[in-house]
């Protein structure tokens, strides 16, 4: 479908791709993974043709179409949001403007006719009479409204835009699909809609992404980009994670025999094969695990973040009570009648179909912001830590990262401050940088060292995955699941909210729903289901 032959691409001294051969094949969906500031975006550009490698080149198939997401979104604000994506299809859109031109020339000829009649076949050819309908389709599935599709793309807001930008990159059924974070800003229900159209599509998707539960759900192999190079794996992301961390486990393992390593080996391929034929891509991924050898399982170099939270003090049996809290915000109703009872060790998914309900509710838990009617308590022995989505205020110092960290903590020692900013891969030069000039994951991850400084028995966290690669997501994850205190936090994390969660929280303009019970089975369950409709 698509083939990369001896890439190469440098930028100054740094080296993001020496020499990298691969091949794309037609039918698979491929998930492009990689460290911070490894290259995967760059990739993706190199094959969509936007950036010229220093060596080596792309072939696509001839005569295949490639459908790009782009990320500028300005580039079609002059454009109705319906041709925005009619445009995605280019040989189409050009037909049609072709077609209109002739059509609307005085006089007319006999030249002109035969020209048109030449092209209304090439449209007809391309399905061109469902174009609009087909179009519309897809705006609805991401939730652009049918009133919306005449507007200029300039006249909607963020989100928006991006869910249209998506609707044109998947339009026009493209041969080849190069997807970058197209779950961005979408909600669970848009990015549950986005795995099922991929799972439906028949062609070769290319795609980056920091959603660990999209990548399992859509992918049959992970691209996996290190030291320059790109390896691919075959399975899902959660396959290649655990056989990376299991062959790192070995290969630490100096004195285990090589028979006992393969068997151990051989054990984890064949109950990932077996859990694969539950999956919804079952046989096509079942028929490729059982195919890889042992020897294709190799270590990640991969450098994890160490997040561990540790309680100073247990909490007592009163954790948080609530009563009827209520808030609103220009006129609208973000949540009411908000009634919770909290008990020791609850990790709480607060959900929500509008992000701001459950930012309100949490800083009004930590004081930053007032309920319009209801109460709350503490228990007496509670400690919280809240992170919260926007975090911009807390890096408007030019303090070093140590200076920056320090404020927060009462013991003022270097070496314990540099302790903390390590488990966060801030080491050596890193430590010493400013804090008004890191990137949004950066900054994550030093709110998530002043969070572990704290040693909090609750914390309160809003969107914790938000700017984090895979890795730190990752080991996020697994410091929620042992820690041993209480959460409350909202995640468009699917992964991050099904492992962590055992109690979920929806807030609604009508009431909320409290379950104990995974996300997934919050989802599924039809009483859920049907309270929700009492209350919409």
């Amino acid at each position: 479908m698509i083939s990369v032959h001896n890439v190469s691409l440098q930028y100054g001294k740094r080296v993001l791709f020496d020499e990298v051969n691969i091949k794309f094949t037609e039918g698979n969906c491929y998930g492009v993974i990689g460290a911070n500031g490894a290259g995967k975006s760059t990739f993706l550009k190199i094959l969509a043709g936007d950036i010229d490698p220093n060596s080596g080149n792309v072939k696509l198939e001839q005569g295949k179409r490639m459908a790009v997401l782009r990320q500028n979104h300005f580039e079609f604000d002059e454009m109705t949001v319906l041709n925005t994506v009619l445009m995605g299809h280019t040989e189409l859109w050009a037909i049609m403007n072709a077609k209109n031109e002739i059509y609307m020339k005085d006089p007319f000829t006999e030249a002109d006719g035969i020209k048109a009649s030449e092209l209304e076949a090439e449209f007809a050819e391309m399905d061109g009479w469902n174009a609009e309908s087909d179009a519309a389709t897809l705006l609805g599935g991401l939730g652009i409204e049918t009133e919306k599709h005449d507007r200029l793309l300039k006249d909607l807001n963020g989100n928006e835009k991006v869910r249209v930008l998506l609707a044109q990159a998947l339009f026009g059924n493209p041969d080849l699909l190069i997807l970058d974070e197209p779950t961005n800003d979408l909600d669970m229900n848009t990015i549950a809609w986005l795995e099922d159209f991929l799972l439906s599509f028949k062609n070769t998707v290319i795609v980056v992404s920091h959603d660990r539960h999209f990548l399992d759900t859509v992918c049959t192999n992970i691209a996996d980009i290190d030291f320059g190079k790109i390896k691919v794996f075959t399975g899902s992301y959660t396959f290649w994670y655990e056989s990376s961390q299991l062959a790192l486990k070995q290969k630490q393992n100096q004195n285990k025999k090589a028979e006992d390593k393969k068997k151990e080996l051989q054990d984890f391929i064949s109950r990932f094969s077996a859990n694969a034929s539950k999956s919804k891509q079952a046989s096509s991924r079942k028929k490729l695990l059982e195919k890889i050898n042992v020897d294709d399982i190799e270590a990640s170099t991969r450098k994890y973040p160490a997040i561990i939270f540790n309680q100073n003090r247990e909490a007592g049996d009163q954790i948080l009570h609530a009563t009827n809290l209520s808030k609103s915000l220009d006129g609208k109703t973000l949540f009411k009648n908000f009634n919770i009872n909290v008990t020791k060790g609850d990790k709480i998914a607060v959900i929500s179909d509008n992000s701001m309900a459950t930012t309100s509710l949490f800083q009004i838990l930590v004081g930053e912001l007032e309920a319009d009617s209801g109460e709350f308590n503490f228990g007496q022995t509670i400690t919280t830590s809240y992170l919260p989505n926007e975090n911009e205020h807390f890096f408007q110092s030019d303090y070093s990262l140590i200076d920056w960290l320090r404020q927060f903590s009462e013991e003022k020692d270097e070496v314990y401050i540099r302790g903390f900013l390590g488990k966060m891969l801030f080491s050596g030069e890193e430590s010493l940088k400013q804090c008004n000039v890191l990137s949004g994951g950066e900054k994550v991850r030093c709110m998530t060292s002043r969070m572990m400084l704290v040693g909090a028995n609750l914390l309160i966290l809003d969107e914790p995955t938000n700017h984090l690669d895979l890795e730190s997501i990752q080991a996020f994850n697994n410091a929620l699941i042992k820690f041993p205190g209480t959460v409350l936090f909202t995640s468009h994390d699917h992964e991050f909210t099904q492992t962590v969660a055992n109690r979920v929280v929806e807030l609604t303009p009508n009431g909320c729903i409290d379950k104990a019970c995974t996300f997934d089975e919050f989802l599924n369950d039809p009483k859920v289901k049907a309270q929700k409709e009492e209350l919409v």
